[in-house]
């Protein structure tokens, strides 16, 4: 209908499905912007606020809070004051929810893939764009491509986008191809051969940022851009007592205040993170791996590698985003950059940028690569 548009439950990630009703942020007769958060919605993985996709009054709130609701169900209506109450009363009565799975399976593919490289088994995902350079998202220590769930799909609107778990993370096989940042970057370049990229925007975060940053000096070719968020690499300091906290904690009480860590609120680590991160840490080998990483990237407490501090050299264009909270990698570190860095830091946000400012974030990797 003319003039109405609506809200719906996002998908945040590839394998939501569903999501919980939060707390309604504003409130009807709002003159709503665009981008604006209206409410909040909790998944499995995390909490985040659903923001507004056209300018309008909020017209009408539709979902309770509270409610769980499948992906794409009709959250609420934006229209202009000239649609009358009626009009909105139809729209609502008449809304149809879109047939979610079926379709997006058969335009996307499957949510996951695999790939042997350098003969380790190695998960990933594609998405997005068919057409361009790509952009391939590299997770930090202890993570996974789920720390890309905000992200993938709205860098995926305008470029193809990759996301990998990196070895001995996430689903991919519980192995190293060495511990160092060098042998590390030396498989994501293997891996971009196994899926056939020459080059690709690299997006890193935390380690992963050191990683691209690495990659990027050893083999200039393969990299366009980079956009590295809390990015290690860049000076000797680190939290050590999260990294190591990390790998030795083996029970919820252990885990969750170390998670607790990585954001400026912890009450974004919910009951579902911990027992997901629980899980994994509990298979087979993934202790002494992470300690053996830990041992290899931080020995002596300290960050034993710094590629970014030879990045100038190498042209690349580089974006740099910190939080001003971050309790992991200083954002202090975000002085060191390259003199024509494009350097964005966020007030009240720590060491999870990606999901605490998913919007800011990921419109600044699109202005800077291109979007």
């Amino acid at each position: 209908m003319a003039g109405i548009t609506p809200i719906i439950m996002p998908k945040w990630g590839l394998s939501m499905t569903e999501g919980t009703v939060g707390v309604w942020l504003v409130e009807e007769g709002t003159e709503i912007t665009v981008g604006m958060p209206i409410l909040d919605v909790e998944t499995d993985k995390i909490a985040n606020a659903v923001e507004a996709p056209d300018p309008g009054l909020l017209r009408r709130k539709v979902a309770n809070e509270g409610e769980l609701l499948p992906v794409k169900a009709l959250l609420g209506v934006l229209a202009g004051s000239d649609v009358s109450d009626a009009e909105i009363d139809a729209y609502v009565a008449a809304y149809v929810m879109p047939v979610s799975g079926a379709d997006d399976d058969e335009q996307d593919g499957p949510a996951y893939l695999y790939a042997d490289v350098d003969g380790l088994r190695i998960r990933y995902a594609r998405r997005g764009a068919a057409q361009g350079t790509p952009v391939l998202f590299v997770h930090g220590f202890g993570g996974d491509l789920d720390n890309w769930l905000f992200n993938i799909d709205a860098i995926g609107e305008k470029h193809p986008v990759i996301a990998l778990d990196l070895p001995g993370h996430g689903q991919s096989e519980v192995k190293l191809p060495g511990t160092s940042l060098a042998a590390l970057a030396d498989f994501v370049s293997h891996f971009m051969d196994a899926i056939d990229v020459a080059q690709a925007h690299l997006v890193g975060h935390s380690v992963g940022g050191a990683i691209a940053a690495q990659l990027a000096l050893a083999q200039p070719q393969r990299v366009a851009t980079l956009s590295l968020l809390a990015s290690a690499g860049f000076g000797p300091e680190i939290n050590i007592g999260y990294t190591k906290g990390f790998a030795s904690a083996a029970s919820r009480r252990e885990l969750k205040p170390v998670l607790e860590l990585l954001f400026k609120d912890p009450t974004l680590v919910s009951r579902q993170m911990v027992d997901d991160v629980l899980k994994y840490k509990r298979l087979d080998g993934v202790g002494e791996l992470l300690a053996a990483l830990n041992e290899g990237l931080f020995g002596d407490d300290h960050q034993l590698a710094l590629p970014g501090l030879s990045l100038a050299g190498t042209g690349k264009p580089v974006l740099m985003i910190w939080g001003t909270d971050d309790q992991i990698v200083p954002a202090a570190h975000a002085g060191k950059a390259p003199a024509d860095a494009t350097v964005e830091i966020f007030d009240g946000v720590g060491h999870m940028a990606q999901m605490e400012r998913a919007s800011e974030v990921n419109r600044l990797i699109l202005r800077h690569i291109g979007g």
